[in-house]
């Protein structure tokens, strides 16, 4: 795998795009999913979805009014998969490492 690490708030932002939604919404839902251990505000919100656009990782789906709604697409997913398997092997290496260390 040649990814990079992502950061705490990509990883919660993906993960909140696994149901396409708008800004607000977006912000909402990563607070949801992390218990609200993780915020995030606009400025960076915005800045990691629009690298994730670039990137391919996410789309400007529609238009509704004022809002835009934004989504997955499969090499965000993917994305998103490999970055939950890197982190479970880490769990797992410091859970063996505690184990038997």
């Amino acid at each position: 795998m040649d990814q990079q690490p992502m950061t705490e708030a990509t990883f919660y932002i993906l993960l909140a795009l696994l149901r396409p939604g708008h800004g607000y919404g977006i912000m909402q839902r990563v607070k949801e999913i992390s218990g609200g251990r993780v915020q995030v505000g606009p400025g960076t919100l915005y800045g990691v979805l629009n690298r994730m656009r670039k990137d391919g990782l996410a789309t400007l789906e529609t238009k509704e009014e004022r809002r835009k709604i934004y989504a997955l697409t499969g090499a965000g997913r993917q994305a998103l998969e490999q970055e939950r398997e890197r982190l479970r092997r880490m769990v797992e290496d410091g859970d063996r490492e505690e184990r038997y260390g």
